[in-house]
């Protein structure tokens, strides 16, 4: 058991239920079948809390609930102006509950604290904010001008929105994926990932708290090939968001197309930063490296290949394996800790057995990497970063790794940048890297992605679409306006005129 002396009172409290349950119609449930569960502290490797495990009969109980509740509980028909102000209310609460939450956060995925803090948390308050004024301010009846016919266009919430959702940044998702559903009149049914359920189940507490009706927001968890394979292929779902690897969301997707769903796939990446010869190779190595050791690396769409001028190549290569080299690695409630565990041991194992065959088939390890020994923690799942290169078809510069490992390859000029970037067969985040507007500019726009960022790399403000393609995605984006249209179906109505 995992020495929780150190939390607040509030997540002792939660941790101490024998299960934490789940969540479905306003209520806290044990599993039908009664499983469960443990969850781990991935810094030191211990038990944080037992949860009660959904399997397919929990997940009918919770479509249900959800269904019943967007037909009978108002949720769907109140005035938009009345939902923000729940949604409001509970990002309030989630503001009050910062700390907590952020604890939560920190222990279940083994991120640093001050992260969760100051980024995770305030993150999901800021977009259960932005979607309910934008559900406000959007026009839900239009008029049509056709000759003869009165006709308008009305926007309708689909019903129940069902979402599986992944362990890397498990509350940040939360709001991504809700909040855009519920300000549109949705009710929802949340499978969180199996590592890490807690910050989504002490959530529910909130949405209790801020009087939205019961059954709006349900929460099983669970495996999935259980529970979410049931949710998946559940019929009594309108609209499906998951977000994870292109293996899972191809599963996803037949299920859903099995039942007509509409699916969101926000899947994953192998980003690259295209770094040219007329930036300060130290500065833009300190911004890279914090990119690729935040949250450890396991963050879809952060910079994983480095492709550097030749001109910068030394000088880049030094300041970055310096600055890895001096990242202090440590248990995510440590004041300074900067990079955490990974969030299992076999996701370390994976991070492990790449970096082993990247170098077994022709890699060269500008920076090893391996196992991490961390005082005090010796069972934590801890990783040190790595440096590679080689040919641009070494597996650790063609797979998505999930862990704190760059892939680094030299470029001539700019058409061989480009090339080297749209080998990949992801397409979901991409940044380029100069003083030259004009070229950052032509650069980005040619690179094949959902997203390009120049002088920058993992930037989402509220406001702009992000979204993958090619196997990073398809159905639609998150944390753009078009989002909340994405859980609007459309409907005409036409009258003839007499």
């Amino acid at each position: 058991m995992a020495d929780l002396s150190r939390v607040l009172p509030e997540v002792r409290e939660f941790l101490a239920g024998r299960p934490v349950r789940m969540y479905i119609g306003g209520k806290w449930v044990e599993a039908v079948e009664g499983g469960t569960f443990r969850t781990l502290d991935p810094g030191d490797g211990t038990e944080l809390a037992t949860v009660a495990e959904g399997r397919a009969a929990d997940i009918d109980r919770a479509v249900n609930a959800a269904r019943e509740a967007f037909l009978e509980s108002g949720w769907a028909t109140m005035p938009v102006r009345d939902r923000a102000v729940l949604l409001h209310r509970l990002a309030d609460l989630v503001d009050r509950h910062r700390p907590a939450l952020a604890q939560l956060e920190s222990l279940d995925v083994g991120k640093p604290l001050t992260a969760a803090e100051s980024i995770d948390i305030p993150n999901v308050a800021q977009t259960l904010r932005w979607y309910a004024d934008l559900a406000v301010r959007t026009r839900l009846r239009e008029p049509i001008a056709v000759s003869g016919y009165e006709a308008w266009q009305v926007r309708m919430p689909y019903g129940v929105a069902a979402f599986i959702l992944p362990w890397n940044f498990p509350l940040l998702l939360v709001g991504w994926n809700l909040a855009p559903a519920l300000a549109a009149g949705n009710t929802v049914v949340v499978k969180p990932a199996e590592d890490t359920p807690l910050s989504t189940l002490y959530f529910c507490r909130l949405v209790e708290e801020a009087g939205i009706p019961p059954g709006v927001v349900n929460v099983v968890p669970g495996f999935g090939d259980k529970a979410g394979a049931a949710l998946a292929e559940h019929p009594g779902i309108n609209r499906m968001g998951f977000t994870g690897s292109p293996e899972v969301g191809r599963q996803i997707a037949a299920a859903c197309g099995a039942n007509l769903v509409p699916v969101k796939l926000e899947l994953g990446g192998k980003g690259a930063a295209v770094v040219f010869d007329d930036v300060d190779p130290v500065a833009t190595a300190r911004q890279l490296v914090g990119a690729i050791t935040f949250n450890t690396g396991q963050v879809c769409c952060t910079a994983t290949r480095w492709l550097i001028h030749e001109r910068i190549w030394e000088p880049f290569v030094a300041a970055a394996r310096e600055m890895l080299s001096a990242v202090k690695i440590g248990h995510g409630q440590e004041s300074d800790t900067q990079m955490g565990p990974l969030v299992s041991e076999k996701q370390r194992a994976r991070v492990l057995g790449y970096l082993e065959k990247g170098l077994a088939t022709g890699g060269e390890a500008l920076l090893p990497g391996g196992r991490a020994e961390v005082p005090g923690h010796p069972c934590g799942f801890y990783v040190r970063p790595a440096m590679l290169t080689g040919h641009p078809d070494n597996i650790c510069a063609r797979d998505e790794i999930f862990g704190p490992v760059a892939f680094l390859m030299r470029f001539g000029d700019e058409a061989e940048s480009i090339e080297l970037v749209n080998r990949s067969p992801y397409g979901l985040a991409n940044s380029v890297w100069t003083r030259d507007l004009e070229r950052a500019g032509r650069v980005a726009v040619s690179l094949v992605a959902g997203n390009s960022w120049i002088n920058g790399h993992n930037l989402f403000p509220h406001g702009v679409p992000y979204a993958g393609c090619n196997l990073s995605g398809m159905g639609g984006g998150v944390l753009g306006p078009e989002t909340l249209m994405d859980y609007l179906r459309p409907q005409s109505v036409v009258r003839p005129l007499e």
